[in-house]
Formats: structure tokens, C-alpha cells, sequence
């Protein structure tokens, strides 16, 4: 089953920006956090692949501070 999306663009003086919703059955399906860092891997132009990080969210939704 596909998931129809509209790529959106957004136009700025300086600069755009590329938007595509991420379709909240295929997050719920992914078990996706608020958060999370994912990858996406170009295999060809027809295709696009999402890898999910190493690093998931520490629970309860709060940044980690870096320390420099």
C-alpha cells in the first residue's frame, strides 16, 4: 500500500527549502519518536531509502545538552 504525498517548496529570498510530509500511518507503523533522527540514502532517482539512526530520544522528549 503507497502513501500519496505532495512535495512542497518554499521560496525565499536567499534560499528554499524542500518539505514532505512524513504520513503519521507510516510513523505509527516505523514506531517513530518526537525527535528522532532518521537518514534518508538517494539509491537512485526513483528510489529513496530511510535509515533510522543509532541514536534514539531520551525518553520523555528532552534535549541533550552537548558539552563542549
Amino acid at each position: 500500500m503507497g502513501y500519496p504525498t505532495k512535495v512542497q517548496l518554499i521560496q525565499r529570498q536567499t534560499s528554499q527549502q524542500w518539505y514532505v510530509a512524513f504520513p503519521a500511518a507510516l510513523a505509527r507503523a516505523l514506531d517513530l519518536e518526537k525527535g528522532e533522527v532518521i537518514e534518508w540514502h538517494v539509491e537512485d532517482q526513483r528510489t529513496l531509502r530511510l535509515c533510522r539512526t543509532a541514536e534514539r530520544p531520551a525518553a520523555g522528549g528532552k534535549k541533550k545538552r552537548r558539552r563542549s
